[in-house]
């Protein structure tokens, strides 16, 4: 029984994936109604959990299209460029 190799590749891909469940999941929670019954600090400390999970969800969205920019890189490259910036948006990258 041989082990497969581990690549950075094939765990970008595989964490990538697990990222597209983790967001979806956020989508389904933010999309949730507020439970009418809910009133005064109940309501908001709901209204406050959803909007931080839509935060959150935003930010593991970018950190997914970082992810993807990098696999992108390694597959035409071999390597991760050391200066590459992967904090730039798809805006600023594209920009140039």
């Amino acid at each position: 029984m041989s082990k497969k190799k581990f690549t950075t590749i094939e765990a970008a891909e595989r964490l990538m994936g697990s990222m597209e469940v983790a967001i979806n999941n956020m989508i389904d929670e933010v999309r949730k109604p507020v439970d009418p019954e809910a009133g005064g600090s109940a309501r908001k400390a709901e209204l406050q959990s959803i909007k931080q999970t839509a935060i959150d969800c935003k930010e593991l969205l970018l950190e997914r299209q970082r992810l993807e920019q990098m696999i992108k890189d390694l597959q035409t490259n071999g390597e991760i460029e050391q200066a590459k910036d992967y904090s730039g948006g798809f805006a600023e990258r594209f920009s140039k």
